[in-house]
């Protein structure tokens, strides 16, 4: 297969890379945790993945950027098919960016040098290019100042705000985050959340695993509920989250954003 022109991301020159998914299955042992995903991401588009602890989101995820092998079906990622037995998987891990729950910043490195590592071992850019880069992209997440400073320095709120910049430094077509605001401060969540806004904003495609429902709703164009490995409804936000049609859907939204069952309006 051969590797696309490098490209830049959607908010420099609005290259971008839509997914799709076709009969994705993935187990562990016995545990059939996707039973045949179907969906795809358009260019610019941003889905949000909803649903249960437990319920594949992540996993399929994971599959996306090849972290997880599928058992069956097949992924493609702008001109890539990452489920290719013969996928160059460095090549194509070049146009994705992926952002944890946890943070997996390097502690014996400066934040600076977390941001230009992967750039210049993987891109063998030179160190001056790969830190004007990453100050770029610090400089977009508001971080500038803390260029110097080390991982446990940071609040767990701006320590994410870092890995953030540092999955764009490598320029991607394709935004994952996996539960990226749940280890984070309820006072912090919001820093985190308005970067990935402006992200969206600018065009960055991106498939998000979420438990902020507020954000899914202002920010995503479509929201993909997903219940035991599969997709139980899909639509646009306002109507999956404001008007779900799935008694299953109906039930979790309604302990999400109701989790004490109190009747608000008594």
């Amino acid at each position: 297969m051969t590797e696309p022109e490098p490209a830049a991301t959607a908010s420099a020159d609005g290259a971008s890379a839509g997914v799709s998914i076709s009969g994705l299955h993935k187990s562990y042992g016995d545990n059939e945790v996707l039973k045949g995903i179907s969906m795809t991401v358009r260019p610019g588009e941003v889905v949000c993945l909803i649903g249960a602890s437990g319920s594949g989101k992540s996993t399929l995820l994971r599959c996306v950027n090849r972290l997880e092998d599928p058992n069956a079906g097949t992924i493609t990622v702008g001109s890539f098919e990452t489920t290719h037995p013969d996928v160059d998987l460095d090549a194509m891990r070049r146009h994705i960016g992926m952002v944890f729950q946890q943070f997996n910043l390097f502690p014996h490195l400066s934040v600076l040098e977390n941001c230009t590592i992967t750039p210049r071992r993987v891109l063998k850019q030179a160190t001056s290019e790969a830190e004007a880069e990453a100050m770029v992209q610090l400089r977009r997440v508001g971080l500038e100042d803390f260029a110097q400073r080390r991982p446990d320095q940071l609040s767990g709120g701006q320590q994410q705000r870092v890995a953030i910049a540092r999955a764009l430094t490598m320029r991607p077509q394709l935004m994952l985050f996996d539960e990226p605001t749940s280890a984070l401060d309820p006072e912090t969540v919001g820093d985190v959340l308005a970067i990935m806004r402006q992200l969206a904003e600018a065009g960055m495609t991106m498939l998000v695993v979420t438990h902020e429902m507020g954000f899914a709703r202002e920010v995503a164009d479509r929201v993909v509920f997903m219940d035991k490995g599969l997709v139980v409804e899909e639509g646009p936000a306002a109507d999956v989250i404001g008007n779900p049609q799935q008694p299953r859907t109906q039930d979790f939204l309604r302990r999400v954003l109701n989790p004490t069952g109190v009747d608000l309006e008594a």
